[in-house]
């Protein structure tokens, strides 16, 4: 099991702060830092990341970005791409439509494309083609950056593409890499149930595992809320997230066949961040403060206070497991990049 112990680091770092991050990141993964670091003076790489819905990939380029530098990282959503994309063609579809024209390639026409994308051919489906075209259009107007590309593929039919997708955006002499991301289902599915969300700046909190400094009781329902750390306004939850992962439950088991396949093939390097711990294991890997606690709270009379206490889960394999925070899965991704890249 990739950890993240090193000897003679024994300071508690506040993984909370960007400050706390750099000291830790520092600490635990400083060597392989300083390798990608040089290895970006002249060089970028494409990642394709490899997770189940919710198992926190974005958060995990974040970070990276985080430590590198906006300017080196890329996140790309395809999904958010593809959003992106229905909102300008339903607003001036003829010029979105022809800033497309010299990028698509397909057994549609692009027309059709884009009556598919807006919703008006029931008929017709997204082609894959009219999807990188859209991908493509996107990293065009980007500065050349190390992608990580989250969302593709998706469907087991779309392997193939992922196989040239480097050639395909013009980052011929760029590596790719495949980034695996192990969430148990049942860490998605408190994710989700407990997730809230702030109106103002849509920053996600957990009630449950990530709460934010202050915490009101409403003194009619007697329940607690989380207040936005920025805008101080009740965070509340999205719709559906109540039910957790019963709504996509088809598709995190289509994600993980598509992992499955993925990580048979040869010939591309390939990294596997484990989000959980079994129980038994973890104090030999990982320090306490960077294990995923659990949240209640409490009326003192005056005030909401809040209470930390450990929490595990089970696995998909049934075994008793404790989940990691985002910086340490972070940490074993650091670790694993400079050999996966060859440097």
């Amino acid at each position: 099991m990739q950890g993240t112990r090193v000897e003679g680091v024994t300071k508690v770092f506040d993984l909370s702060t960007p400050e706390g991050r750099k000291e830790y990141f520092e600490a635990k993964a400083g060597a392989e830092i300083r390798a990608l670091k040089d290895f970006f003076k002249d060089n970028t790489f494409i990642a394709y990341l490899l997770a189940k819905k919710s198992a926190g990939k974005g958060t995990y380029t974040k970070m990276m970005a985080e430590i590198f530098g906006n300017d080196l990282i890329e996140h790309i959503s395809v999904g958010d791409t593809v959003r992106a994309a229905h909102e300008a063609a339903t607003k001036d579809k003829e010029a979105f439509t022809e800033s497309l024209r010299s990028l698509y390639r397909g057994y549609i026409s692009l027309e059709d494309a884009v009556d598919a994308l807006i919703g008006k051919s029931q008929t017709k489906l997204l082609p894959t083609e009219f999807i990188l075209a859209l991908v493509k259009q996107k990293i065009s107007a980007l500065p050349k950056k190390t992608l990580f590309l989250d969302g593709f593929p998706r469907d087991l039919d779309q392997i193939s593409y992922a196989l040239f997708f480097r050639d395909l955006v013009d980052y011929r002499q760029d590596p790719d890499i495949f980034i695996a991301i192990d969430v148990p289902t049942a860490v998605i599915d408190e994710r989700m149930k407990f997730r809230v969300i702030c109106p103002v700046c849509q920053t996600p909190r957990n009630t449950k595992l990530f709460p934010t400094k202050n915490v009101e009781r409403d003194a009619v329902t007697e329940t607690f809320h989380l207040l936005c750390d920025d805008h101080g306004v009740r965070m509340g939850p999205k719709e559906g997230d109540a039910e957790g992962i019963a709504p996509i439950k088809d598709r995190l088991v289509r994600d993980g066949e598509l992992i499955d396949k993925l990580l048979s093939l040869h010939g591309i390097p390939k990294v596997l961040v484990r989000n959980a711990v079994p129980v038994g294991d973890v104090k030999k890997y990982f320090d306490d403060y960077e294990i995923t606690p659990m949240y209640t709270y409490e009326w003192d009379g005056l005030k909401a206070v809040t209470k930390e206490s450990p929490w595990t889960i089970l696995d998909d394999e049934g075994d008793e497991v404790h989940s990691l925070l985002a910086p340490p899965a972070v940490v074993t991704l650091l670790k694993q990049l400079p050999k996966a890249l060859g440097i």
